[in-house]
């Protein structure tokens, strides 16, 4: 995985850039103490992995990670715990306190190739495909979960909840929820737009499903009764054409 380092601690920097020498298939690529600087090397490489200081001058990792429109995953390493609820918010792989553990920075690593393994990994490739089995890949997806690639089927799915950094897929084919590890962006690329809505921070549902329509909540099939968030009730009364 190609790592950049942003902190303006030259520090943090060396020991960020010291643990990542010690782990196989990482390397750091660049390493920045500005992070004006940072934007042009995000935009001119590829890049897999971010490790992102906060409190930064000129520009906090926060207002970085909002500006550059194909932010890689990102990891926020800080020494302001009061963040963290932000670093959720935007989708951050990890949440890193300093000073940090080489034992507690493996973890991050593992998340963070876990989601990289998943967002890259094809296991079905339909690029060159004739039109009737492109028409397949949109009819099914897999995901991982548990050592697996399990397929589901999309039409099947009846809603979708976000667990900090899994999501649980609800279908109608099996009782049990498919836990796997993935945000709601990287999921929703997957699911045909028209079909599926983002009704909460946390939930997603997919729209042949819904039975009624709350105040506050979206009632499903069988009952299920999905919360609407303030920032998504004008977005979901827009999309229903309530």
């Amino acid at each position: 995985m190609r790592c950049v380092i942003i902190d303006d601690e030259p520090l943090a920097v060396d020991v960020i850039d010291s643990y990542i020498q010690q782990i196989e298939d990482m390397e750091v690529i660049a390493k920045c103490h500005n992070p004006l600087e940072a934007i042009s090397i995000l935009k001119k490489n590829e890049v897999d992995l971010v490790f992102l200081d906060i409190e930064m001058p000129n520009l906090t990792g926060i207002e970085l990670v909002n500006i550059i429109e194909h932010i890689p995953q990102f990891i926020f390493t800080t020494a302001y715990p009061e963040y963290a609820l932000d670093g959720f918010n935007l989708n951050a792989t990890d949440y890193l306190v300093k000073p940090i553990s080489f034992q507690r920075f493996l973890k991050a690593i593992s998340r963070a190739r876990e989601r990289y393994e998943l967002e890259h990994k094809r296991t079905i490739n339909f690029t060159s495909a004739g039109p009737l089995q492109q028409s397949v890949e949109h009819k099914f997806i897999f995901v991982k979960s548990e050592y697996e690639n399990i397929k589901i089927n999309i039409d099947s799915i009846t809603y979708l909840e976000g667990l900090k950094d899994y999501l649980k897929i609800y279908t109608t084919e099996s009782k049990k929820a498919i836990l796997t590890l993935s945000s709601f962006k990287d999921m929703l690329a997957k699911l045909p737009e028209n079909q599926f809505l983002r009704t909460h921070r946390s939930y997603v549902v997919n729209t042949n499903y819904i039975k009624a329509l709350q105040k506050t909540k979206i009632v499903l099939n069988d009952h299920i009764r999905i919360p609407i968030g303030d920032t998504f009730k004008d977005d979901v009364l827009k999309k229903l054409g309530v």
